[in-house]
């Protein structure tokens, strides 16, 4: 009877993670990402534009970077050839937090 009890917990717990972690993932996008990659990941901003911001609605952007770069790309940060910081690291955020948002940019797919 305990282990029953404690599996239904456990379902319970991750059902109720997965929207909390959607929701952080837009919380986060709206704190650090917005700015330069835009509300629809298009870049289309002051900023994006400045910088050379990739349009993460192309299908194309898509397929030429892996999660695992993404994800590097957001703990390190980007610099260019010739070392000029592009995109600063994300700071505060968990690997599931930086997981969600690779997720969420995934979503921006046309």
């Amino acid at each position: 009877m305990k282990k029953a009890t404690l599996i239904t917990l456990f379902v319970i717990a991750a059902g109720l993670s997965i929207p909390a972690l959607a929701g952080d993932a837009k919380e986060n996008w709206e704190k650090t990402c917005i700015k330069c990659h835009g509300p629809d990941g298009k870049g289309q901003t002051k900023m994006g534009q400045k910088v050379g911001v990739k349009d993460f609605t192309d299908p194309k952007v898509q397929a030429d970077f892996t999660d695992d770069k993404a994800f590097k790309s957001l703990k390190e940060g980007l610099k260019d050839p010739e070392g000029k910081v592009r995109m600063k690291p994300v700071e505060n955020l968990s690997d599931d937090e930086v997981k969600a948002l690779i997720k969420m940019v995934r979503a921006f797919k046309a």
